[in-house]
């Protein structure tokens, strides 16, 4: 059973987008826009290039953020405001998730290459504010994005979380290199399976893959 592949973890780390919300609800299509007016802004560049320096810097770095950072010194924090000010009033509560999450038994975590403030309102607007013992942005991980390991070590730090008990949630592979080299249960959630050393679960539904570990 797939209950017992997860009875030694004691922490539970969730990422927030298209993880804890589903990817039809398409938030990362507002979010993209707010990224690329931010970069033509930042550096006086059009929207072409501001879109294609948007997707290389996400490809090469992480995030978007990243990269900006690393190659024009862009200051993070009028980014994330900017880029995260967008409309939620679409996102549904998800009471059968939350209550899997409140079942799961340990310590509950969200960990996002977000801001803090932008995962509290997203939580909020699903109904999951009240579930989790933390919830981190890349700010705590000193900026550095998921996958760079350093953000995992920074955060799980802070946390104190214990890696050999740990179980990472994520919709993107890339994300789950470092915690399986760590030693975490890694879940990939996502509509389109796919293979790696660093998969060690799939599921396009995260809602009733907790079901499972929790009944």
């Amino acid at each position: 059973m797939i209950k017992q592949q997860f009875s030694h973890v004691q922490y539970w780390v969730f990422d927030l987008d298209n993880t804890l919300y589903p990817p039809h609800a398409r938030l990362f299509d507002q979010i993209e826009v707010r990224m690329t007016d931010y970069v033509m802004d930042a550096l006086g560049v059009d929207r072409d290039r501001a879109d294609y320096l948007r997707g290389y810097y996400w490809t090469k770095y992480g995030t978007t953020l990243a990269g900006l950072m690393r190659e024009h010194d862009v200051d993070p924090a009028p980014y994330l405001t900017h880029v995260h000010d967008i409309s939620l009033d679409h996102l549904e509560k998800a009471p059968a998730l939350a209550a899997h999450i409140r079942a799961l038994p340990g310590r509950k975590i969200v960990f996002t290459n977000g801001s803090k403030p932008y995962a509290q309102n997203v939580l909020a607007a699903r109904g999951l504010n009240d579930l989790f013992d933390a919830v981190y942005g890349v700010e705590h991980a000193n900026f550095h994005p998921k996958p760079d390991k350093a953000a995992f070590d920074t955060v799980f730090k802070i946390d104190g979380l214990d890696t050999a008990k740990a179980a990472m949630f994520e919709d993107d592979h890339r994300n789950l290199l470092a915690p399986h080299d760590m030693g975490m249960a890694c879940v990939y959630v996502s509509p389109t399976p796919k293979r790696g050393d660093h998969i060690h679960h799939h599921t396009d539904d995260l809602t009733d893959f907790l079901k499972h570990l929790v009944t």
